[in-house]
C-alpha cells in the first residue's frame, strides 16, 4: 500500500503562485508516477500534471503548461506542483495520486488541499 498527504493548499489573489506538496509512504517502490489532479465544485475531476517517479519524465495538461511546473525530491519521497499566474478558474481541490506499476492505474489518492484564488 502507499499513503500519499497533500499540503499548501490557501487562499490566494490572482497572479499569485502557491506551491502544494505531496508526500509519498509505504511502498513506494510500487509507484511508476505521481499526478496532481483537481476538481472545481460542479466538475468532473481533470489532470493537472504527473511525473515519472524514478525518471523524471513530466506530462501536463494543455492547459496548465507554462504556469504549473511538477517536480520531485526521491530523498523526501515527494511530489512538489508549483503554480504561478494563478486564476480563478484555477479554484479547485487538488489531490494528488500514486499511478502503481502493476496496474497503471492511480490507485492511492490523497485527502485534497483547497486552492481558492480570488480576483
Amino acid at each position: 500500500q502507499v499513503q500519499v498527504v497533500e499540503s499548501g493548499g490557501g487562499l490566494v489573489q490572482a497572479g499569485g503562485s502557491l506551491r502544494l506538496s505531496c508526500a509519498a509512504s509505504g511502498r513506494t517502490s510500487s509507484i511508476n508516477l505521481m499526478g496532481w489532479f483537481r476538481q472545481a465544485p460542479g466538475k468532473e475531476r481533470e489532470f493537472v500534471a504527473a511525473i515519472s517517479w524514478s525518471g523524471g519524465s513530466t506530462y501536463y495538461a494543455d492547459s496548465m503548461k507554462g504556469r504549473f511546473t511538477i517536480s520531485r525530491d526521491n530523498a523526501k519521497n515527494t511530489v512538489y506542483l508549483q503554480m504561478n499566474s494563478l486564476k480563478p478558474e484555477d479554484t479547485a481541490v487538488y489531490y494528488c495520486a500514486a499511478q502503481i506499476r502493476t496496474s497503471y492505474a492511480y490507485e492511492y489518492w490523497g485527502q485534497g488541499t483547497q486552492v481558492t484564488v480570488s480576483s
